[in-house]
């Protein structure tokens, strides 16, 4: 594995994600990966599919270039809002709203409620 290439990889969608205010779980959603996997992706401990890097790009508004670390993002230029899941409805969306801004301890909290809930 070229650990360079993935890192690049890794801190690019990152940066990414964290711009547009998403949160690994919904990335990793949006691209076919379990959480977990997408962490590693993001730490540089792996390099994603020619198809998750595909699926990456589309959800984060980057180019594969830009990921790939071989062309430089047009500087003041604001990553598009990746397109909304069938699913989601507006409650869905308010409550991810206000879950982002909780900080670590109460979004466990929201967490093991919502487990709860789906019981």
């Amino acid at each position: 594995m070229n650990e360079e290439l993935a890192i690049t990889i890794g801190t690019a969608a990152r940066e990414a994600r964290e711009k547009l205010g998403m949160t690994r779980a919904e990335v990793a959603e949006r691209v076919g990966l379990v959480e977990p996997a997408y962490r590693r992706l993001e730490r540089g401990k792996v390099l994603p599919s020619v198809t998750v890097l595909h699926r990456l790009s589309q959800t984060l508004g980057l180019s594969p270039e830009i990921l790939l670390g071989t062309a430089p993002q047009a500087p003041g230029k604001k990553a598009p809002r990746p397109p909304l899941l069938e699913a989601e409805t507006p409650e869905l969306r308010r409550l991810l709203t206000l879950a982002r801004k909780l900080d670590g301890e109460k979004l466990d909290a929201l967490l093991h409620v919502a487990a709860v809930l789906t019981r």
